[in-house]
């Protein structure tokens, strides 16, 4: 598996990838989030263009896995990792992640951050396997706030939701 920046013309395949990954939401019954749009091509060009889009990539290079990433609070902010399900299992999640961390490293960044369901075995209790820690209260900066206010306003504190962070 090779990871790499994702290209413009890939933006498509990662929609797909994000769809696919979702649907696994239906089997433990939240069919919202596997119903849910992924993000639109519009967001991930940002990402993309500000060099925080990357890609896991099969031996024929195509994505199969991707994870964008944004500046929240001085650290990055992990907006979104996916796998296909096809190639789930494998450590393509964790690798995504691990060159996050070194783009952090790179940049003297001090942490991954990102929001989680706290209850769902491959979101939080995988990130936590990952080396991610659920902040307190105290702990969590102004950017991380807004971005769960966001996240409530679209219905996702129906379920438990944590902030985790990651030192670098």
């Amino acid at each position: 598996m090779r990871i790499r920046a994702a290209r413009a013309d890939e933006l498509p395949l990662l929609q797909d990838i994000e769809r696919a990954a979702g649907r696994c939401f239906r089997d433990i019954g939240m069919p919202e989030i596997a119903d849910d749009a992924p993000p639109p091509l519009a967001v991930l060009g940002r990402h993309r263009r500000a060099g925080l889009a990357r890609v896991a990539a099969d031996g024929t290079d195509t994505p199969v896995g991707y994870l964008i990433a944004s500046h929240v609070d001085g650290n990055l902010h992990v907006d979104q990792v996916s796998v296909h399900p096809d190639s789930a299992r494998q450590g393509i999640g964790r690798a995504l992640l691990d060159r996050l961390t070194e783009h952090a490293v790179d940049r003297k960044v001090p942490a991954l951050t990102l929001t989680s369901f706290a209850d769902v075995p491959w979101n939080a209790p995988y990130y936590a396997r990952c080396g991610f820690r659920i902040l307190d209260d105290a702990e969590i900066g102004a950017g991380l706030r807004e971005i769960r206010r966001q996240e409530a306003a679209q219905g996702l504190d129906r379920w438990p939701r944590v902030c985790m962070r990651r030192d670098v």
